[in-house]
Order: structure tokens, then C-alpha cells, then sequence
């Protein structure tokens, strides 16, 4: 059995599986990209050698093979062998496969028989793939001497099912955008997904690193413990909003609490470890908000705040949401290394998140900054004035 701190380490280790997996994952929205890109971090950072995908088709609710990495001669020869039945599959189908689970060659229909040619492969592990309760495809990967994968393996496995789950429905959606040439959509959606997966991570991340700085110096107690417990926290709060985002692009966050509480909550679950001392100050003047103007400032804010958090460097932090008669504002203020506006990286999702959901809305995004000086952000938003 494992003692408390090989179990911490092994805690660490999934959480950076998950971490590095689902920021992979975040920069592709192409279905077939992200399919490669999944199963290949899946097989590097598990030490797997071989996977393949199945995927349901929309339309015709058939399976057909989406990805493959590294078939052994007699599939890769020969890819009809990964086609029409087999036991997993039926499995699957029947909705008898709830989890991430071991097959070998005894009951896969599709290797009995065949080991010759399959470099002595001999059990492969399904894992399910769902969103919210539809069938979207299996995934099936097998280890580098042809194992079966621990307990422990499967487990991680499923989570990972579910992050590569909301990247298909988020390629899919993102697909039905484009075909429907819906150019603003397309920019909301890139957005939606940066702000609840690049975000949610980067948070995830710090705590991962003030976990790994604990270990390097031999601190395995109670801190390390409570930053790994934040970090899985964050893990689930970000994988439950990823879901619920892709189905609704809305803010989850926001469900049946008011806007501060919802700030103050966000504001914490960011700057968490992070040293920073914030002030948060929302106006008691703040009139009733729809919801889609509510969600816009959630957003705001959570780019604003990871943005200073990632690369401020600062010591302190104000946010203030104030309404004027005919007008919302947003200020973030921090007295950190400051940068060079006009010498931002071009295509960075923070500073064009920023102007783009400012001006949906018909308003304006202003950044005052310099090195050196810290950065002072103001948003403005007419009231009853959405775009």
C-alpha cells in the first residue's frame, strides 16, 4: 500500500495527466486534429504504445474509426480489421460499458485469432465516451508490453474520456458554426472554450507548481495536501463548467447565486496561492442585469484577474464594478511589472477576449499600461445597449 506521500505523488502526477491533456486538447477545434492530438498525449503520458477511436456518426448514429496511432502490422495493414463488430463495441452499445475497463484477447472478437501479426498484443482497455448521457465513441488503447492497465490507469483514463468527450461536442459545435457562416458566433465560441478550459487550467497549474515546490523540498504534510486538495477541486469545478458551457455557453458559475457572490467565488478560486492581496468592490447601485450581460462581466473579470496572475508579477489587486446612469463599469487595477500595449503578442486570446466581448455588447475596452507602472484595464457596457 501506498504511503500518504507516494500518494500525494501519484495524486500530483494524475493531476498533471489531466492538465497537460486538456490544454492540448484547448488549442484544436478541428474534430480529427484534437483526436490526434488526444490519443497521442494519452499514449505518451500514460507510457501506452498503441491506440484507436470509434466515434457514433450524427447522422446515421453508426460507429467508424476516427484516429489511430501505432497499429501493430496486422491492423495497420489491413484498417478494415477495425471495422464492423466486435465485443467491446457491443458492449458499448448496449449501454452495459459504464466505465473505463480491460479486454482481452479471450473476449475482443476483433484479435482472437489474429495474434500473429499483432505484436504479441493481447488485451487492450476501452473507454467509454459520453455527454450528457449520448453515445459519442470509444476509445481503446493498449500499454507498451501489452498489460493490462492498473485500477489506478483506468480510473484517471475515464476523466480523461470525459475531457476528449467535451472536445468532440465542442469540434462538432464549432463545425456547425462554420458551416453556418456565423462569423461572431465562431469568435464567442473560441472564447467560451479558451475562458472555461485555458483559464480553469492555469489555475489548476499554479497549484500543481506550488505542489511540485513542496516536493522538491521534501514537504509532504498537511500544505501539500490542501494545495493538491485546491488543485482537484479546481479540476472538477473546471471539467463540470467545461460541460455545461458546451451546452449552454453560458457562465455556469452564475446558476442560482447574485453576481458578487459569483465574483467574489471566482476572484478566490484564481488567486488562490497566488500571494496576491485583492480588493473586490461591487456597487450597491448595480441595477438588475440580463443574463447574458452578467455572464460577459464574469468573463471579464476571469480573463482580467488570470491575466494578472500569470504575468503580472503584482503585490496587489483591485477589481471595482460601479453603474453610472446609463452605463456599466469595470475597472482592474494592478501594481505589477506593468507591459507594453502596443507590443502584446499578436493573437493572444487575453487582450482580444478583452476588446472583442466589450464591443458584442456595445462597448468599450481601455488598457493603460507601461513597464514597470502596472496595468489598469477599464471596460464600459451601456446599460440596455447590447449589441
Amino acid at each position: 500500500m501506498l504511503d500518504s506521500a507516494e500518494q500525494l505523488k501519484q495524486r500530483n502526477r494524475e493531476l498533471s495527466i489531466l492538465n497537460v491533456i486538456a490544454e492540448a486538447l484547448n488549442r484544436e477545434l478541428d474534430l480529427s486534429r484534437a483526436l490526434s492530438t488526444a490519443l497521442t498525449e494519452i499514449v505518451s503520458l500514460f507510457n501506452l504504445h498503441t491506440g484507436w477511436i470509434w466515434l457514433v456518426n450524427e447522422e446515421t448514429d453508426t460507429m467508424y474509426l476516427a484516429a489511430a496511432l501505432n497499429l501493430p502490422p496486422v491492423l495497420a495493414d489491413k484498417p478494415s480489421r477495425l471495422e464492423g463488430w466486435c465485443h467491446c463495441r457491443e458492449t458499448y452499445e448496449s449501454g452495459d460499458m459504464e466505465g473505463a475497463a480491460n479486454v482481452n484477447i479471450i473476449q475482443c472478437s476483433r484479435l482472437k485469432g489474429i495474434a500473429k501479426g499483432t505484436d504479441g498484443l493481447r488485451a487492450h482497455a476501452s473507454v467509454p465516451l459520453y455527454s450528457h448521457g449520448k453515445r459519442l465513441g470509444i476509445v481503446n488503447v493498449v500499454s507498451s508490453d501489452w498489460r493490462e492497465l492498473s485500477p489506478d490507469d483506468l480510473r484517471l483514463l475515464y476523466t480523461v474520456g470525459d475531457l476528449l468527450s467535451i472536445a468532440i461536442e465542442r469540434a462538432r459545435l464549432f463545425a456547425r458554426s462554420t458551416q453556418l457562416g456565423a462569423l461572431e458566433e465562431r469568435a464567442r465560441l473560441a472564447r467560451e472554450i479558451h475562458d472555461t478550459l485555458a483559464q480553469g487550467m492555469s489555475a489548476i497549474t499554479l497549484q500543481l507548481e506550488t505542489a511540485d515546490a513542496l516536493l522538491e523540498t521534501g514537504m509532504t504534510g498537511e500544505r501539500l495536501r490542501q494545495t493538491i486538495q485546491r488543485a482537484l477541486s479546481l479540476t472538477r469545478q473546471n471539467l463540470e463548467e467545461a460541460r455545461r458551457s458546451v451546452q449552454d455557453l453560458r457562465a455556469a458559475s452564475l446558476d442560482n447565486q447574485p453576481l458578487p457572490d459569483a465574483l467574489r467565488s471566482l476572484i478566490h478560486s484564481l488567486t488562490t496561492g497566488s500571494n496576491l492581496l485583492v480588493k473586490l468592490g461591487v456597487s450597491d447601485e448595480l441595477p438588475p442585469l440580463p443574463p447574458r450581460i452578467e455572464a460577459a462581466l464574469y468573463r471579464l473579470v476571469q480573463e482580467t484577474v488570470t491575466n494578472v496572475v500569470q504575468h503580472a508579477k503584482a503585490k496587489e489587486l483591485e477589481v471595482q464594478l460601479n453603474a453610472s446612469e446609463h452605463s456599466l463599469h469595470l475597472i482592474v487595477v494592478d501594481d505589477g511589472q506593468g507591459f507594453d500595449p502596443a507590443n502584446a503578442p499578436q493573437g493572444r486570446f487575453g487582450l482580444i477576449g478583452l476588446n472583442e466581448r466589450a464591443r458584442l455588447l456595445g462597448g468599450t475596452a481601455e488598457i493603460c499600461s507601461a513597464p514597470g507602472t502596472g496595468t489598469a484595464v477599464q471596460i464600459t457596457i451601456p446599460l440596455g445597449g447590447e449589441a
